[in-house]
Parts: structure tokens; sequence; C-alpha cells
């Protein structure tokens, strides 16, 4: 190689230097360096490009998987293919906003003061209280938090062949039309058919709805049903993603009191709207009772107020019969259903569903094309394969089963390290809400349990109106392993010795030995 051919060759290793990608093939992350190049300005419009033999000697590539690039990079506009001149960078390969801000470029217009967003954003959730995870929340031992994918349960084989079937040419008709104010007619047909009848309820192909999850169904209804003149029941404490989806809107929220027989009924307010957790209540996991479900939908009728019902971790029970949805026992159209394909799988698939009266449904249809059209197709008809083949019931009593292992587990570890605290076990779900002594605040010690690797649940974001101090918290199960689980609980307690040292408080036992 000549000496002036080295520099050329060292300029195209440098810039396009293959980004470590392994989950992508060589000819993608090449197309990923070329694109990258262009958009940052460092190959400029109308650049020469090397040809395919050079640059696959270069990189150490084969030269079919540099043409292969080259001719898809060419499809999509970024480079022009000139005959016996070669290969170059289009000269609308970058966007106008982008070239129209080049250095040097003339007739660039200056920069301007940016609007005052204060003042114009009318509907802000900035200082709602909601549940948060720390940035890298995965780095820590012990993560007592909601809302995440476990590696040990999701069942990856199963779901991937779902999304390779979806995939094959003969299912293609089945999801890539635009479906406008529709869902795909397969994931409904397995929710009536599979899912509704197991909590009894039956409903009509124009009674469901497909949303991108639980909380974007809050938000539809909300935009549909509330403003300043609503006054809708929340449970106290309750779902503060409910909360403060609803909150947009401005309804007049009234806290409802929650027991061990879930949302207490006897003494409902006057309401517009009842937003409750009947199932497992979020967060206290108490289940309503038959009775006060029976009660809440006679004063629906006489009181003239409609129940929003999130059948929140229905499926997650350990022994006994579930009790029935209050969608089943509702005989005057009053509940509006919100349900969940998606959670116990895992929550980054975002595909929920509301059952209501067709009326009501037509309405949130229209509302949701114009926000986000329909739910991803794909994700849809995938989904309705992972049903169909039995897929979902497998994977719920595999997550059941785990779920109540990790349940003895922390309930010993509580008794152990926490004996002051106090929580019941529940009949279901992923998580445990405790009670620790009147002198804690659960926001402080959530704080002083970060040092010992331990993520908790603070008590106050579930609140309309939080004591102070707040005592309450909840653990999450679903995001921890088994194993770490003793450790989790000792290292909270280990943070709640060291909270009581700087109160001068005593507890009523001293933290076990490590053994």
């Amino acid at each position: 190689m000549s000496t002036t051919q080295r520099p050329r060759h060292a300029q195209w290793e440098s810039l396009f230097c293959l980004q470590d990608g392994p989950a992508l093939p060589l000819q993608q992350r090449l197309r990923l360096s070329v694109v990258q190049a262009i958009l940052d300005g460092r190959l400029p419009l109308g650049a020469p490009l090397p040809s395919s033999r050079e640059l696959a000697k270069v990189l150490g590539l084969s030269r079919n998987t540099v043409t292969a690039a080259y001719v898809q990079l060419v499809d999509d506009g970024f480079l022009d293919a000139r005959p016996r001149s070669g290969v170059f960078v289009t000269m609308n390969a970058r966007t106008t906003e982008v070239r129209q801000n080049e250095p040097g470029r003339q007739g660039a217009k200056p920069a301007g003061l940016p609007p005052d967003w204060s003042s114009r954003v009318l509907r802000s959730l900035a200082d709602q209280r909601t549940l948060s995870k720390p940035d890298r929340w995965s780095a820590y031992p012990y993560p007592f938090v909601y809302g995440t994918y476990d590696p040990q349960l999701f069942p990856t084989e199963a779901f991937r062949e779902c999304c390779v079937h979806s995939l094959a040419r003969s299912h293609l008709p089945h999801w890539t039309p635009d479906f406008e104010v529709n869902d795909v007619p397969d994931l409904i047909q397995q929710i009536r058919l599979r899912l509704l009848p197991k909590r009894g309820v039956f409903a009509l192909q124009e009674e469901i709805l497909i949303t991108v999850g639980a909380q974007h169904a809050y938000y539809l209804l909300a935009e549909a049903l509330f403003d300043e003149t609503q006054r809708v029941g929340l449970e106290e404490p309750g779902h503060p993603h409910a909360r403060n989806s609803f909150s947009l809107r401005k309804p007049r929220c009234v806290p409802v009191a929650v027991d061990a027989e879930g949302l207490v009924v006897e003494t409902l307010p006057a309401l517009d709207y009842v937003f409750v957790t009947p199932s497992h209540q979020s967060p206290t996991t108490a289940t309503l009772s038959m009775r006060r479900r029976a009660l809440l939908l006679k004063l629906a009728e006489q009181q003239d107020f409609v129940v929003i019902e999130d059948d929140y971790e229905a499926e997650n029970l350990y022994q006994g019969e579930p009790m029935p949805a209050l969608k089943s026992m509702d005989k005057s159209g009053r509940v509006i259903y919100v349900g969940s394909v998606s959670k116990s799988l895992s929550p980054s698939l975002r595909l929920g569903y509301i059952v209501a009266p067709r009326a009501l449904i037509a309405e949130l249809r229209e509302l949701r094309h114009a926000m986000v059209r329909h739910p991803s197709a794909f994700l849809q008809h995938a989904y309705a394969l992972f049903l169909s083949l039995g897929h979902h019931d497998a994977h719920a009593r595999k997550v059941n089963q785990a779920m109540q292992e990790r349940m003895a587990l922390v309930a010993r570890a509580l008794a152990q390290y926490l004996p002051d605290f106090e929580f019941q076990l529940p009949s279901g779900g992923a998580s445990v809400w405790v009670r620790a002594p009147d002198w804690i605040d659960s926001s402080e010690l959530a704080l002083m349990a970060r040092s010992h690797g331990v993520l908790i649940e603070a008590g106050e974001v579930f609140f309309i109106s939080p004591p102070y101090p707040c005592p309450y918290f909840r653990l999450r199960l679903s995001s921890i392993a088994a194993d770490q689980i003793g450790e989790g609980i000792r290292a909270l307690g280990t943070a709640v010795d060291e909270l009581a040292q700087a109160r001068g408080t005593r507890r009523r036992s001293a933290l076990p030995a490590r053994p």
C-alpha cells in the first residue's frame, strides 16, 4: 500500500468505525455508521464514498455486506449511485432544518428568544406525585419496585414464536392494513372468548377497545367524561397513575377510605364516578368483599353514578376462586371495565383494553384515533397468537407459583428482621403493603434504604392527602429474585436501625446477627 493510500484508508476506517452492537448484523451496523456520519455532518452532502471493494478491505468485511448496505442506503435516499463515477451522499440526505443551521451556511437565520413554556403549558403533571424509580434502578441489588421485566419469568421462546408467526407472509394481511379506528379482530376475539369469560364478563366486539396499557385507558376516559364539575371518588390510598391521568381534566377528586374489605362503600359521598380496584386493591392488596360489591352496584343505580373498575392483578390468585368482576354483576351498564393483557408478561408491551357500552366505546374510538390512531397492530396480532396458543395461561400459572414463593420468603424475612412492622399477606398479586411504626416516615426510610442497596415504594405517593409522617410503604416482588428477598429485607432492617439511632428511638427488638 502506498503512503498516499494509508491516510485515506485511515480516514475511512475512522469515519465508518462499526459501533458495538452484537444484536445487529454487520450490514446494519455499517448502515448505522454511514447514516450517523451523514447526519452528524462528518460526511458532507455530495461527498464521495469509497468503493464497496475498498471499504470492505478497510473494515475487514465481505464485499457483499458492504454492497448490500450501499444498496439499502441508496433505496432510502441517503446515497446516490452514479454509473462509472461511484457512490455519493445525496444533496437532500439531511433535513432542511439541519442544513439550514450548518456552520457558515449563507442566509441562516439567527436564533430568536424561545417561547416561555411555563406560561404556555395549560395542563401539567410536573408537580404531581407519582411512582418513579431511580435512573439506574437495576443496579440496586434489592429492587422492591413496580413495573419491570423479570428475565426469570418472561416466556422468551413462546413470545418470539408468536412474533415470528406474525411476520410470516400468510399473516401479514391480518395486521398490516391501516385499521384507523378499529382493532385487530383476532385480539378482540381472544379477549372476548378467553379472558373476559374467566371474569364472568361477556361482551360484544363493539363493546371492546384496545388501549396502549391501562394508563392510556384512564387518560381516554378522563378526556371523554371529566371536567371541573365532575365528582370522582378515588380510593384512599389508591392508584397514583389513575389519579394523575384523571387530574388533567381537573375533576373534583373525592377520597374514599379503604379497609380490610376494600373500598368503604357504606359511607360513599355524592359522586358522578368512582374508581375502584376490587380484585387486589392498589396499593393495600385488599379484596373488595361480595357484600360491598353488591352494595356498590346498588348505590350506583340509586344515586346515578358510574363505576370505573380496574381489574388489577385479577389473574394473580394463589388459591381458591377469584371474586367475580364488578362488570359481571352489572345489570344496568354502569360499570366501565379496564383490563390489561401485558402486565404479568411485561409492562413495556403496553396493551390494555376497555369494556363499556357501545355508545361510549364509539366515542373513545374517535378520541383514540385523534391521539394515537390505534395501538400497534403487529403487537396486537402477536399477542392474539400468544393467547390462542395457550401461552398466556401457562405463563400466568408460572407467575403465580413464583409470586407465591416470593410472598412466603418476604413474610419470613419481615417477621425476622422487622418484627415491629405490620403487614397482611394478600391472596394474590405481587406486592405487600407494610405499615412501619408511627415514628417512621417512609419517604425518609426510602432514602436511607437506598444507601443499603434497597428500593421501596414510599407510601406518600398513593394518597391524595398523605398523613405525616406517612408510615406506609409497598414492597413489589416482581422485580427481585427470590434468593435476594431475605438479604434485601435484612438490609432494610439495617436502614431502620440507622434511622432509629439518628432519631434516638429504641426499637422493639434488635436486628439479629448475620448468620
